[in-house]
Formats: C-alpha cells, sequence, structure tokens
C-alpha cells in the first residue's frame, strides 16, 4: 500500500437520506410556493399562460415578457424582452439592482430596477400591464429541496448547511422577502392582485439564452452548450445539444459541491484573502504570477487529488480532502489539504490587508512567491477539470461547437485554454475530422444573464422563433438625459464644460480626438454614455481609458484611480486590425468576425514585441483579455480608438470599469460620486441621449489643470488646422 497516497471518499456519506429528504422537499414547497403565486414549468397555470402568449403571437401581437432574478440570491434585477412571430425575443433591458442601489452583488428585491424598467415602457408608450408574463431565475421547489438534500448528504456535519446566513449574503430575511416577491410587485405597481411568477430553471435559463444570442444559432448546425456554475436548481454542471431552434438536455451532475465554482471559489478566497464573488476574478490574475508549468509547480501535483475526474465526463470532490460539503465558510478544509495550501483563511481575515494576496509584496514578504504558485496550481487543476467535462462532451455531441455559460465561464484565461487544446489535432485524433473547436461566451454568463434566459425560454416555449445573435451588451437601463447630466454637474466640487455633440460624424470625431489628446498625454479619462453594459465588464460605456503605451499606466490606475490590488491586470480595447496585429487570436473564436473577442470573456497571447509597446495591457503571463470593438456597437468609442491610433500608433486603450469600491457607475449622479473619489480620474465625458456631450473634472483646490490644458491645446490645434 502506498502511504502517501491522499485519503479518499468520492461521493456524499448519505446519499439515500439526501435523495428521500430532497423528494420530500421539492413536493412541499412546490404546493406552498403554488399557493403564494410562485408556478413550476409544466403547470395548468405556466401551460396555460404559453398558450395565450402563442395565441398573441400568432395574431401578429407584439408581447413582453419579464425574466426576474427577485430578492435571496445574489445579482438580483430584472430584464424586459419584446417577442413577435416574425423576429422572435429582442432584448430591450437586463436592469441588474446593483448598478442602481451600490451594492455590489446585491441580494435585495429589484425595487430601483423595476421602477426602470416601467419607466423605459412608459416611454414607449406601455405599461406594467402590457407584460404577458413575469418569469424567475430559478425553479424554486427543486432548489429548495437541493438546499435540504444537500444538508443531509453529510448529516450530522452539514446540518450546519440550514444556517442560510453566508459569505454570498443571503439570509433568512432576504429568502423570506423572495417568496412575497408576487405581493411586493403588486404593491410596488399597484396592481389589484399578487403578480404570478413562472418558475424557469436556473442552468436552462444560462444555457438557452446563451445558445440563442450566439453566432452560432443561425444555421441550424449542431451545437454543445455547457452550464458550469457554483450551482443551480438541481447540480452545478448541466450539459445539452442544440440543433437550430430546439435544445434538449443531456445530462445534470445533481450536486451542489461536485462544482468547478464552488471548487475555485472557497479556494480562491481562503487563500487570497477575498470574500466569495470578489475573489475569483482576483485569484485568475494572481495565477500569472504563479508557476504555471504543471511539471514544476510545487502544489499542483497534490492539489488535482481534490477533484476526481470520472468516467463519462465526470467531476467529483474528493470529501476526505475538502470539507466544504459540510462547512464552506468556516472549516472547508481537512488536514489533508491545509497539508497542501496551509490553513484557511477565516472570514474575519478576509479584507485583512495582511492576509490579501498581494503581487507587491513579493520581494520582501517571503510566502508570497509561495501563495501565488497556489493560485497557479488552483487554475491549472480548474482547467484540467473544464477540460475533461468538455472532452465528453464534444465527443458525445460530435460538434465543434461550443457555448459556455454559468459563472465559471468568467475564467477568460481556462476559456483561452479549451481553444488551445481542442485544436485541429485533437479533432483529427479523437474525431476523425478536419475541424478545431469554435467557442463563443456571452458577455453576461453569471447570474446577471438568467433573467434574459428565463424569459427567453418562455418565448420559446411559447412558439417564438430564436431571435437574433447578440452584437453588443448595451442594456442595463436606459440613456442619461442632458437634464440628469446637468443636475449631476451642479456639484460644488466639480467643474464642468460643454464641449460639443456626438450627434454627427464630424462632432464624434471631434470629442474623440479629444479624449484621445488627453490620454496620448498621459490623462486618465473615463467615457459615460448610453446605457450601460449588462454583464460584469465595462466594454465602452461605463469605461476608464489610459494610454497602453505607457508602462506606469497599470500602476497608476491601480494605485491612484481604482484602488485596488496591482495583482490585477489591465484590458486592451482595440478595433479588430489592432488585435490582429499585437495578439494571437485564435481561428475558434473568428466567428462572425472574431465576435467571441467582443466581451472580455477571452484571453489571447500576445505577439512577440506586443510587450514592449503596449506594456500596460500585457499581464504576467503575457495575455491579454482583449476587447474588440465595431463602429457599428459603439460609434464614439470606436473614434477615439482610431484617434489613438493616429496619436500614439495604436489602435487601443487601456479599459477598466468605471468604477471605485463599487458597482460600475449607472447613474449620472454615481458617475459624478466615482470622480469624486478617485482622485487621479483627469476627466470623465458624460454624453447624453441627445449626443450632447460634457466634461466634468475635479473642480476648486483639487483641479489638477491638466485638462484645461489638454482642451485649450487640443482647440488650438483644431482652429489652426481649419482652411
Amino acid at each position: 500500500m502506498d502511504v502517501s497516497a491522499p485519503p479518499r471518499r468520492i461521493g456524499p456519506r448519505h446519499p439515500r437520506l439526501g435523495r428521500g429528504g430532497g423528494a420530500v422537499t421539492r413536493a412541499l414547497a412546490g404546493q406552498a410556493l403554488r399557493l403564494r403565486g410562485f408556478h413550476r414549468l409544466g403547470s395548468r397555470f405556466a401551460d396555460e399562460r404559453c398558450a395565450a402568449i402563442r395565441e398573441r403571437l400568432a395574431r401578429g401581437e407584439t408581447v413582453y415578457i419579464a425574466g426576474l432574478s427577485p430578492s435571496g440570491t445574489h445579482n438580483s434585477g430584472v430584464a424586459l424582452i419584446e417577442v413577435t412571430a416574425a423576429h422572435g425575443p429582442r432584448l430591450l433591458l437586463n436592469n441588474e439592482e446593483e448598478r442602481f442601489s451600490g451594492t455590489k452583488h446585491t441580494t435585495e428585491y429589484p425595487r430601483q430596477s423595476l421602477d426602470a424598467m416601467a419607466a423605459a415602457l412608459h416611454g414607449m408608450g406601455k405599461s406594467i400591464a402590457d407584460i404577458a408574463a413575469f418569469t424567475v431565475t430559478w425553479d424554486y421547489p427543486a432548489l429548495f429541496g437541493t438546499m435540504i438534500r444537500t444538508a443531509l448528504e453529510e448529516a450530522p456535519a452539514s446540518l450546519r448547511l440550514l444556517r442560510v446566513s453566508n459569505a454570498v449574503g443571503v439570509d433568512a430575511r432576504r429568502m423570506e422577502q423572495m417568496t412575497r416577491t408576487p405581493k411586493l410587485l403588486a404593491r410596488q405597481f399597484g396592481l389589484k392582485a399578487p403578480v404570478p411568477l413562472i418558475c424557469v430553471p436556473h442552468h436552462d435559463n444560462h444555457a438557452w439564452f446563451s445558445y440563442a444570442a450566439s453566432p452560432f444559432a443561425a444555421d441550424g448546425r449542431r451545437v454543445a452548450v455547457a452550464v458550469l456554475d457554483g450551482t443551480g436548481d438541481n447540480g452545478s454542471v448541466s450539459l445539452y445539444v442544440a440543433d437550430g431552434d430546439g435544445m434538449r438536455r443531456m445530462f445534470s451532475n445533481d450536486s451542489v459541491f461536485d462544482s468547478l465554482g464552488a471548487f475555485y471559489s472557497v479556494i480562491s478566497s481562503t487563500q487570497g484573502g477575498w470574500t466569495w464573488l470578489s475573489s475569483e476574478g482576483r485569484y485568475m490574475g494572481a495565477a500569472a504570477w504563479g508557476d504555471m508549468n504543471r511539471a514544476t509547480n510545487p502544489y499542483y501535483a497534490r492539489l488535482k487529488d481534490v477533484l476526481h475526474l470520472g468516467d463519462n465526463g465526470e467531476v467529483r470532490l474528493n470529501r476526505a480532502m475538502a470539507n466544504w460539503a459540510s462547512d464552506p465558510f468556516d472549516n472547508p478544509y481537512h488536514p489533508s489539504l491545509a497539508d497542501i495550501l496551509g490553513p484557511p483563511l477565516a472570514r474575519d481575515q478576509l479584507w485583512n490587508p495582511d492576509a490579501v494576496l498581494r503581487v507587491e509584496d513579493i520581494h520582501h514578504r517571503p510566502d508570497t512567491q509561495e501563495r501565488l504558485d497556489k493560485a497557479a496550481a488552483t487554475q491549472m487543476v480548474f482547467e484540467d477539470a473544464l477540460i475533461h467535462v468538455i472532452d465528453h462532451l464534444l465527443r458525445t455531441t460530435d460538434t465543434d461547437r461550443l457555448v459556455l455559460s454559468g459563472g465559471v465561464a468568467l475564467n477568460a484565461l481556462a476559456n483561452m485554454r479549451l481553444l488551445e487544446h481542442f485544436d485541429a489535432r485533437w479533432f483529427k485524433t479523437v474525431l476523425r475530422r478536419d475541424s478545431r473547436l469554435h467557442l463563443w461566451v456571452p458577455p453576461m454568463p453569471g447570474d446577471a444573464g438568467t433573467p434574459i434566459g428565463a424569459a427567453w425560454r418562455l418565448a420559446h416555449l411559447a412558439g417564438a422563433p430564436r431571435g437574433a445573435p447578440l452584437s453588443h451588451a448595451f442594456y442595463c437601463g436606459t440613456a442619461p438625459e442632458a437634464a440628469g447630466i446637468a443636475a449631476a454637474l451642479a456639484d460644488n466640487d466639480i467643474a464642468s464644460e460643454h464641449i460639443g455633440s456626438v450627434a454627427t460624424p464630424e462632432g464624434r470625431a471631434a470629442i474623440a480626438d479629444l479624449m484621445a489628446s488627453c490620454v496620448a498625454d498621459g490623462g486618465i479619462i473615463a467615457l459615460y454614455q448610453g446605457a450601460a453594459e449588462t454583464g460584469p465588464r465595462a466594454l465602452g460605456h461605463r469605461s476608464i481609458f489610459a494610454n497602453p503605451c505607457d508602462a506606469g499606466a497599470r500602476e497608476h490606475l491601480n494605485a491612484r484611480v481604482k484602488y485596488r490590488e496591482a495583482i490585477r491586470p489591465l484590458a486592451p480595447m482595440a478595433t479588430l486590425e489592432a488585435a490582429q496585429s499585437y495578439f494571437e487570436l485564435e481561428d475558434g473564436a473568428s466567428d462572425a468576425g472574431y465576435n467571441a473577442y467582443n466581451y472580455m470573456v477571452l484571453t489571447a497571447r500576445a505577439r512577440p514585441g506586443a510587450a514592449e509597446k503596449i506594456p500596460a495591457v500585457i499581464h504576467a503571463d503575457g495575455t491579454g483579455r482583449i476587447q474588440i470593438v465595431r463602429e457599428a456597437d459603439d460609434p464614439l468609442t470606436y473614434a477615439y480608438l482610431k484617434a489613438m491610433g493616429h496619436r500614439v500608433g495604436v489602435e487601443m486603450s487601456v479599459n477598466t470599469s468605471f468604477n471605485v469600491a463599487g458597482p460600475i457607475a449607472q447613474t449620472p449622479q454615481q458617475a459624478v460620486e466615482t470622480l469624486k473619489r478617485s482622485k487621479g480620474l483627469d476627466a470623465v465625458i458624460m454624453v447624453a441621449a441627445n449626443g450632447e456631450a460634457f466634461a466634468a473634472r475635479h473642480g476648486g483646490s483639487r483641479d489638477s489643470g491638466r485638462f484645461t490644458r489638454w482642451r485649450d491645446a487640443w482647440r488650438g490645434a483644431s482652429e489652426s488646422a481649419r482652411p
């Protein structure tokens, strides 16, 4: 016997007890929630509502469906789609409550998001009464059954999971608020009766919208769809195959903790020093500073035993090493895992400067390199498991097209690894065909996208066609009005001025050149225009820009503008031509003109010499999480990138989200508050819905004078260029 072999236990301790308790809970919850106004797909109410929508579509009517992510889970919000028989669903808005409330990943009832939706309807000459159906993003009876099943599977230790309060912010009050959602909706909008809600399975929401919005759906060829998540209603991995307008679920792992999302969240938090939902992206960035070689990383060989990669693409947690199936927050490691990674950081240590992983400490804190190597090992184990799942899915579906969704799909580095692994050689060897993987990830693969998916799924069940592919992500809220911007700028601490209009090509080019002239001279500016991006990435409507050619831009942005860890990379925003010149864009992401690179969900390897030319946007591992901008999608940002080409020789910019210690700025007032909090931000360009543009900067003693100098020089140059 090998005494060095790690302890091993795959699967729950009490599976039959868990299944039995889950089944009873699911049945009881279904009855109780139906009385409160929650109706599952396949219920009499849901079938009747689908039939009514189908009849209206057949008569040529336009139908509106809302998708609601109510309180009780992170990222509450509401989506609204317009459906016609001729064109299928069209996304009108996807309001994330965090943007309006200012509380990141809020779990509260999305009152302000709903108010904004009502205002948008009013602007269209419609009202809440015109919404044919409200859907919600979870099959709540199934979810409650899964919660009880999970709490019983490792009993008695796992019974502590019944304490609903946890690090994600879900507590008993919010869960009780969720059950009152039908009444809360009625009260908010002055309706006479509670609003009935149709429960749509969580992973179906991820899958349906992500597939329908992809460039793959239009030609009707077979597409594999993988949803990998922290958890869904029943489990954490769901695999689908889509063909034309249909989709079939092939597999669900029916487990909360046999989860790639939970694996990465627990380790990134307890090793990185940040809370869940904040830790994952930071830890992915940290991995680049560690040893990403499987042969030499000192932790990888032992850490990979935490996950069991079984037959048929199965990924299971080794519960003899990992204890988060019983206690994910207070005691997540068994001794054998602590022997590899060291003891986990406790909840009261998270966000403690002495515990947070900082690459700045690498030269004077002895354990920093070890911690970075652990991050690299975690990333590699995660990638191994992801590749294992996708390998099975591609073999089973015999397709070269993959749509990836769920929170796991936010790991842009792993997404790149999929494209590299499933190359022409793999397809020739395994599937005996000349091809390679083609991958697409939506801009909102996490739970911010599930309200869209719930509405989309109901539209499909009502007989609507698939709808058009997605071209951009500007759907959160509406464009700011000039009056709202003026009111926000009436602040004693802010200096502002009107700088022109982007309503004409000439005016747009002029303002884009002003922006580029500021950035080229070392300035850092923000652009606030149009509806905000939905999803976690700023893509040009709520962005901060800096010079990618300036090697000091990263340090300055992190230290004086964003106040964040140096461990985190900055993203390159580029025209397609610039992206192709400086990065190795994968052929597997080339569909619809490299559409897969539109949303900062894929990293790409820099070409030789790129790091010398654009050092601010090349990460420690020689990659960049790139975003390609199209003129048709965002004319002003595209014009700015073209102007950067004239000013610095590269049609590219540093792009990071317009926020400081909170969600991305949504309203004009939030934009001004973000400027006030960020002492290193030189100016914010604010563009109203009518195209009028304003520049806001620090006023009084905080005014550095830099923007005024740039503006005057730009105006002087413009005047001298006139005939």
